[in-house]
Parts: C-alpha cells; structure tokens; sequence
C-alpha cells in the first residue's frame, strides 16, 4: 500500500524497510517492485532512510507508512529534512448502526480493529439502545473466542473504547465528524444516504458487507489512512503524496505582459519593496 502508490507516481526508487521480514513479506516487496529491502524497524528505519547510507541506501525524499509510536516520533523529527505521509497515531475504527444492523457483524468488525494493538480505538454510535446491548453481548462472547495474544490485546484495546446512544442518526454524524475516525463504517437503513452526509474520515465503508478488514486486504483504495482527527484536514496516502506541484512562467510577448508590469509595479511600491518595483520597471516598453 505504500510501494506500489510510490511506483505508481512515478518514483525511480523505491526502499522498504521492516524488521524480520516474513518470506511472504519478501515475496511481497518483490511484486511491488522495489529496489532496497531494509531488514530493519521502529525509528532505526526512519533514521536510515532519512539520512542515507553511503553507496548502499540513497537518502529518500519521501517517508511514508504506519507504525508504532517510536517510528511516528522519528518521522515527526526527520519532516523537513524530507517529506512525511502524516503522523500516524493508533488505529481506529467508528461505527454508526441503528436498529436495522446484524450485531453479530458489528461486533466482529470492532474486535479486528480491537486486536491491532492496546491502543487501538473501536467507537459504537447507534439511535438504538438494544441494538447497543446485543453488539455489547456479541463482542464479549466473540473475544472469548479469540486465540492469544489477539483476545488480551483486543480486550485492552477495549478499555479506551466506548459506545454512545444517540437521538438521531444526524447526531451519530456529527460526533463522527468531530471525532474524524481512521475507518467509518455505516450499517443502518439508507447507508448510502447516510454516507453521503458524512464529512470527516480516512476511509469509509457503506452497508453490511463493506467490511473494514476488505480494505485492509481486498479492495483498491490505499489503507494508509489518517488517524487521531487528522481526517478533518487531510487524507489518505496516494500519488499525491510523492508529486509536487512546480510552476513556471515564460513571458514572450513584452507588448502583452505591460498590463502585468504595471501591476506589479504599483503592488511593489505599496509593500514598500523599491528594488522589486525597479525590477519590474526595467521591463517595460
């Protein structure tokens, strides 16, 4: 997900980093196409790539992905130095349903975001106060069922986490707005409509069988998504990400760009800016 949006926009060089990589992890980076395979982790693998190494890693422009807290310290360092994604801070999922979700669904798509980590985040937003009760009944039946380490992590995860009744769908909307989650789900009756009013997320996920975990695996759009209300003003990870924007101006015509000199003649001089007021006088006719 970040390899494959690096190649895609172009980039000529593209360097993984991950500690005790799988072969499958391998294989992985092998299809993606890249060229340094960094078997290494955490803010040594920031530090790396952000520095370079002579005549073995080139000093990357751009740093993107998710990890742990130490590698998002090392990422908030280096930004500057070269380009940063974002901030990544745990994962999250948000759910809003009314009476009309299957809570045993529910249930299961909180406890996979649950099993990420201690500090993941799962929200409930529902109008309805039994569907709360069943879907509260569900996770703790299905995190029983759980093998380890994901049951402990999962239930840890759960300490942080928290479901609120509603009076509207509109107020389920805006508190999920306000809180901007990573992943948004909607299970209620008119999902789409419902969607459509939503405002603030990473990655959205309309009806009952658009599961969360499908793009985390299955479906097109990248997962690298923005966490911790950061989806009030930014997205997810793209081409966007390893492009820049350049301008340029050529000027031919010295009769058509007089207007301009002009222009730019009476704004230097309201800025008090005498030599760039010159500069612009030195091209007129």
């Amino acid at each position: 997900m970040t390899a494959v949006t690096a190649r895609a926009a172009g980039c000529e060089t593209v360097v993984l980093a991950s500690p005790r990589p799988a072969k499958i992890t391998m294989a992985a980076a092998h299809i993606a196409k890249a060229d340094l395979f960094l078997c290494v982790g955490g803010a040594q693998a920031i530090g790396t790539m952000a520095q370079g190494i002579n005549g073995l890693v080139p000093k990357c422009d751009v740093i993107c992905g998710p990890g742990n807290k130490w590698v998002t310290a090392a990422k908030s360092l280096v930004n500057g130095k070269c380009g940063i994604d974002m901030l990544a801070g745990p994962s999250e999922v948000l759910v809003i349903c009314d009476e009309t979700a299957n809570a045993k669904v529910v249930a299961a798509d909180l406890i996979a975001q649950a099993e990420h980590d201690v500090v993941a985040r799962a929200i409930l937003l529902s109008t309805d106060a039994g569907m709360i009760e069943k879907i509260d009944s569900e996770v703790a039946d299905q995190i029983e069922a759980l093998p380890e380490p994901n049951r402990s992590t999962a239930l840890e995860a759960l300490k942080q986490s928290f479901a609120v009744q509603c009076k509207t769908i509109e107020e389920c909307v805006a508190i999920s707005d306000a809180i901007a989650p990573e992943h948004l789900e909607i299970q209620t009756a008119n999902s789409q409509k419902v969607a459509d009013s939503c405002g603030n997320y990473g990655g959205l996920f309309i009806g009952e069988n658009a599961a969360e975990v499908l793009g985390d695996y299955g479906a097109g759009p990248n997962h690298t998504l923005p966490t911790g209300g950061t989806g009030r003003y930014t997205g997810g990870l793209s081409v966007f990400n390893f492009l820049r924007i350049r301008t340029w101006m050529r000027v031919d015509d010295k009769k058509a760009s007089q207007g301009m000199v002009d222009d730019s003649v009476v704004m230097a001089r309201l800025e008090g800016l005498e030599g760039h007021a010159r500069a612009a006088e030195s091209r007129k006719l």
